[in-house]
């Protein structure tokens, strides 16, 4: 069996997929308080952990057992194209779950245990008979869970040497998480005919494109007012300021996605996301002036 070359594997990787968890990760670092000096290596291999091994295990696991789905979507993919030939998919997917371990064991009993989660979850929304990405509520929700509330804990949680984060910081992690299932929405516009063909409820088959777009907007503001209320409650009204700008801006994109809301789902991922993760770090940095922390 021919092996498939070093381009068509880190093309299955994507590694533009690996920036949500990998800033997550950045924002629960940067929450947690603590100085920076002699833990800069813990922190990037923490970052390193959530994008390069974790997130893309779960683009070789998805794209695995999405592979009929994407013969009709997206046909130039690696595995449908045939550049990643035979069960080679499954192999590279089945080894990087493993190499994933042995780095998440270098990040003690938080960074280890998260990244058994998170490739639970991975496996668990691609792979039958639990399939949680066959209906779009379950399968945005452990994708936002897992890009987003997971990574930030987890470096919250390491950089505090293992204690649990306190509850400002999870409630951030889990309010961004909810609004990470309004982007994981998003994606799910490029891909209807092959889903609903194969079974797959995502939110645009279930709900109809308008219905989605709306979903997914209002799932990605709602969670952001209410960070906005907490950093106001939490005497940071400086930054409560700057994400209302931030939530400004993401309204202002959203009218104009949902004129065409299939048309441009892509295009609001590409400048609405942006400005999504530019308040989870305004927030982290709301927690890191609470707790005092230094450089």
């Amino acid at each position: 069996m021919s092996r498939p070359s070093l381009s068509a594997v880190t093309e299955l990787f994507k590694p533009i997929t690996w920036f949500p968890p990998m800033w997550a990760f950045a924002c629960g670092v940067v929450a947690s308080g603590v100085a920076m000096e002699g833990k800069w290596g813990l922190a990037l291999l923490g970052i390193a952990l959530a994008g390069p091994f974790v997130c893309a295990t779960s683009q070789a696991v998805n794209d695995w057992f999405d592979r009929h789905v994407d013969a009709i979507n997206e046909p130039q993919r690696p595995i449908p194209s045939g550049r990643i030939p035979g069960r080679w998919g499954l192999y590279l997917a089945v080894g990087w779950t493993v190499v994933s371990l042995l780095v998440a064991s270098a990040l003690g009993p938080w960074g280890f245990g998260a990244a058994v989660v998170g490739l639970v979850l991975a496996w668990a929304y691609s792979a039958p008979p639990v399939r949680l990405k066959a209906n779009g509520w379950w399968g945005n929700a452990a994708c936002g869970f897992s890009y987003e509330g997971i990574a930030w804990a987890t470096g919250a949680a390491v950089m505090a040497g293992g204690q649990m984060p306190d509850a400002r910081s999870l409630s951030l992690a889990a309010l961004y998480s909810v609004g990470t299932h309004g982007i994981m929405t998003l994606n799910d516009f490029k891909a209807i005919e092959g889903d609903r063909q194969m079974g797959v409820r995502s939110l645009p088959v279930q709900l109809g494109v308008q219905g989605a777009a709306r979903v997914a907007c209002w799932v990605m503001a709602v969670p952001q007012l209410v960070v906005v209320l907490l950093l106001i409650h939490w005497g940071q009204p400086v930054h409560a300021v700057a994400v209302l700008l931030l939530i400004g801006l993401q309204v202002g994109m959203m009218d104009h996605f949902l004129d065409r809301a299939k048309e441009r789902a892509y295009w609001y991922s590409g400048f609405g996301v942006p400005v999504f993760v530019a308040g989870m770090m305004v927030s982290a940095f709301a927690l890191r002036g609470l707790a005092g922390g230094g450089a």
